[in-house]
């Protein structure tokens, strides 16, 4: 078969298109092209304009477009995407293993410039700014002059690789998140190629190697997360081999109600497609509820694909696609891809709904407001039940407190003197910068961290606009946010700020301690800064489950802050409000949040903006001149980056002093001939571990604690603990790395419980020592090592280093009940 065969032409705004059309693939009786999901569609396109009958042979076409509900042994296919997404953290590693792989051709004498990814790749800088300053107008300013402080090295050699590799740009930092970026920017929907017998078109489809690149899903992109290791092949021109997977249809039926928010609605659908069982699974998601999605409606649900475990949660293209990339400053692309997908099925008109493995009806009249937590985004509470749920939570009073005198002046609901009590919404300045009085004022429930950030929901103007609406009412009415809480606005693009001060709410927000804090990812992946001393005193010499609010997609134990035992994830709006009160065991629905200046007593409802308030001002200030003016200069940085002097050459220049950039070890000793894997005999297990065991436990981001394996060695490089900066900004020093490989703090290894953290037993001797001790000396004595789990071992975020980490301490096998998808691959 030729897939010449199967090319035609097509005019789109006054060009010559050639497409490969699949609907000939039913006209010529190969396959029932139309009865297909259209995320089954695009993978057709893909395997029959590849076609080689090398690699993609005519038997995995047949596979792929006859494509049933279900298989017993699901064929694998090779798919090649068109690029790939990475943010810095997993980036850098990449980087590092593509220079050591020059260095390893130069050393076998070949020319070391033949390495270089085939496959555009992105990468945006992202994961790497903290939350050191906040509540003041230069804490972006301060927070982004310490993100170059701490990864000087890290961005030197980003900037290598964009000069010396082919097929690799860099946004640099300050710039955005990089699903948001590739939200409003990066994603074509159809990409447009110039060959030598004129242009073709065809699906926009990439890998990326952070878990929330589905978030892509709801501009009907094709794109899911990978591990490292699997992005660095697909970069070198390697298919992505996968098995055929089940599609899951979700029939959106209805509309949300009234102060019902995205949020709200993707909690509820994670909640049931978690009880669902689509883990490896596509999702696809039609019906007439869709319809009544905004395009960043659509892309807050599909944002939280890992979460819900499924590989993606798709969207096809309709008209709101279209209106996106019109607004989006996207105008010729829009004009493409209306021609593209009309003319090759792949628009959903709503008019029939394909095949699926399981069609799930969803009313989403049904959804109330909720929050997700403490530790999973599945375990949703509706607002109505969060304050008993917390008491469960707890499991003791949540009147417990830090300091000491506080019967005076306490409200009924709580037994916690803050500053929700009349009399105390305003206090002063002085007041208010007392980190003492502000430790004494907190007990169990009391929210330290609120933090509006993420891509899930700093994509979404409504939600935006919606929290800038509620800000400017509560400040109307007189309150405040309590002293002892930190809170940050970390937006996922620097255009939300643009039509934030467009609609004048952001001195409102500000009013409120939600001062711009950075561009990028933070609290939502553990950057949530140091929390002021006297506070995380409090709470370890009290022992106290306080709480943090957060509008992001993730809240895993010791994730978000290590002092922090119970996360929260709600929508921006409902992050104020919390904070406003304070609290987090209170039923915001009936009880007052705050009192005014006059002691009277401020509800929900007097603060929450209506729906058509905020859809007002989605409609009068979200402008394309605003994506326009941003996006024309992504790629040139600010005066940080202009500053960073970098040398093009072929190879790196390692520096042996170097604590964040080391040249790893995978090319010692290496030969062409590929060696057979032998028998594990006589092995020890390394730790024994129970279900739901996340890549946060094996390989953690956030704070490396200082009494740690990779803590002491960063000291004994001279690194004061001050300086550690995160394991996720080391990422490119294996030696850091292997030691904080099954390094949190939280984990729970079944050999040495009740104790908690990075511990288990070396044998014979069955000596409690830390983890990583124990696998070297396994290593010296060249014992073979293997970890036990549970089920869904590997959940979370795509982290090579979990792979990597867990390969370079000597463990041989992993045997678990299920294992998630990208780190099984890993």
């Amino acid at each position: 078969m030729n897939p010449q065969a199967f090319v035609r032409k097509i005019e789109s705004n006054h060009n010559t298109l050639s497409i490969i059309d699949i609907q000939r693939l039913e006209s010529k009786g190969i396959a029932d092209i139309q009865r297909l999901p259209f995320s089954i569609k695009v993978l057709v396109e893909n395997l029959l304009r590849k076609l080689d009958n090398t690699i993609v042979t005519e038997q995995d076409l047949f596979a792929i477009s006859q494509w049933q509900k279900h298989y017993d042994e699901p064929p694998e296919i090779p798919y090649h995407p068109a690029r790939v997404l990475m943010q810095d953290f997993t980036g850098v590693p990449a980087v590092v293993d593509l220079a050591v792989m020059r260095d390893a051709v130069k050393n076998m004498g070949g020319d070391p410039s033949i390495i270089n990814p085939l496959v555009p790749v992105e990468l945006v800088v992202d994961h790497s700014i903290q939350v050191d300053n906040f509540g003041t107008p230069d804490a972006l300013k301060q927070n982004v002059a310490k993100e170059y402080e701490r990864n000087k090295e890290r961005y030197e050699l980003l900037k290598w690789a964009q000069k010396s590799f082919d097929h690799f740009s860099v946004v640099p930092p300050n710039s955005g998140i990089c699903h948001q970026v590739n939200l409003e920017y990066l994603g074509r929907v159809v990409i447009t190629e110039k060959t030598g017998s004129g242009t073709i078109a065809f699906p926009d489809t990439l890998v990326g190697t952070d878990s929330h690149t589905t978030m892509i899903n709801g501009l009907g992109v094709m794109g899911w997360g990978v591990g490292g290791i699997e992005a660095e092949a697909v970069m070198l021109g390697q298919p992505y081999y996968m098995s055929i997977p089940e599609v899951v249809g979700v029939r959106l039926e209805g509309s949300l109600k009234p102060g019902v928010t995205a949020t709200d609605l993707v909690l509820r659908i994670t909640e049931m497609l978690r009880s669902e069982n689509v883990v490896e699974k596509f999702v696809e998601f039609h019906g007439p509820g869709m319809k009544q999605l905004t395009l960043t409606d659509r892309a807050t649900i599909a944002n939280m694909s890992p979460e819900y475990g499924a590989t993606m949660g798709f969207f096809p293209v309709d008209e709101k696609t279209i209106d996106y990339l019109k607004i989006t400053n996207r105008e010729d692309r829009a004009d493409i891809v209306t021609c593209y997908t009309k003319e090759t099925g792949l628009f959903y008109d709503g008019t029939y709904d394909p095949d699926y493995s399981k069609t799930i009806a969803f009313d989403m009249s049904e959804v109330k407001p909720s929050v997700a937590g403490p530790s999973r985004p599945q375990d949703r509470i509706v607002l109505t039940d969060l304050k008993e749920k917390f008491k469960q939570i707890v499991g003791r009073d949540t009147s417990e407190k830090s300091g000491t005198g506080m019967a005076e002046n306490k409200m009924a609901n709580n037994g916690c003197r803050n500053t929700r009590e009349k009399g105390v919404a305003d206090s002063t300045l002085e007041e208010k910068a007392s980190a003492q009085n502000a430790a004494d004022t907190i007990c169990n429930g009391s929210i330290v961290i609120a933090a509006i950030t993420s891509c899930t929901n700093t994509s979404n103007p409504f939600a935006m606009l919606g929290a800038g609406l509620l800000a400017k009412n509560a400040v109307e009415k007189g309150v405040h946010v309590p002293a002892y809480v930190k809170t940050s606005l970390a937006p996922g693009s620097r255009v939300v700020v643009d039509y934030l001060n467009d609609a004048g709410l952001m001195p409102y927000l500000e009013a409120l301690g939600f001062h711009l804090a950075a561009f990028g990812c933070t609290t939502c992946i553990g950057n949530s800064g140091p929390l002021d001393p006297e506070i995380e005193k409090a709470i370890v010499d009290h022992q106290l489950t306080v709480a943090a609010v957060l509008s992001g997609n993730r809240n895993f134990e010791a994730r978000i802050h290590q002092k922090i035992r119970a996360n929260f994830l709600a929508s921006p709006m409902l992050v104020i409000l919390y904070a406003i009160a304070g609290r987090i065991d209170i039923d915001v629905t009936r009880e007052p949040i705050a009192f005014d200046g006059e002691q009277a007593p401020v509800y929900m409802k007097d603060i929450w903006p209506s729906d058509d308030e905020i859809q007002g001002l989605v409609a009068k200030h979200i402008r394309q001149s605003f994506y326009a003016d941003q996006y024309g200069r992504i790629f040139q940085g600010d005066e940080f980056w202009g500053q960073l002097a970098v040398t093009e050459s072929t190879t790196f220049q390692w520096d042996g002093d170097s604590t964040y950039i080391r040249k790893p070890p995978y090319f010692d000793g290496f030969q062409l001939e590929i060696t057979k894997p032998t028998d594990i005999l006589d092995a020890d297990a390394l730790l024994l571990l129970g279900d739901s065991v996340t890549t946060d436990h094996i390989s953690p981001a956030g704070a490396i604690p200082e009494a740690y394996p990779a803590g002491q060695y960063l000291m004994d490089k001279g690194v004061p603990p001050d300086k550690f900066n995160s394991y996720g900004s080391r990422r490119g020093n294996h030696e850091v790395m292997m030691r904080g490989t099954f390094g949190n703090i939280r984990i729970k290894n079944q050999l040495v419980s009740p104790k908690e953290g990075s511990y288990t037993l070396a044998f014979p001797e069955k000596k409690e020592m830390f983890v990583y001790d124990a696998a070297m000396k396994a290593v010296k004595a060249a014992k073979p090592l293997v970890v036990l789990g549970g089920i869904e071992y590997g959940t979370g975020s795509s982290r090579d280093w979990a792979a990597k980490g867990t390969g370079l301490l000597n463990v041989k096998a992993v045997v678990a009940k299920s294992f998630e998808r990208i780190h099984r691959s890993n």
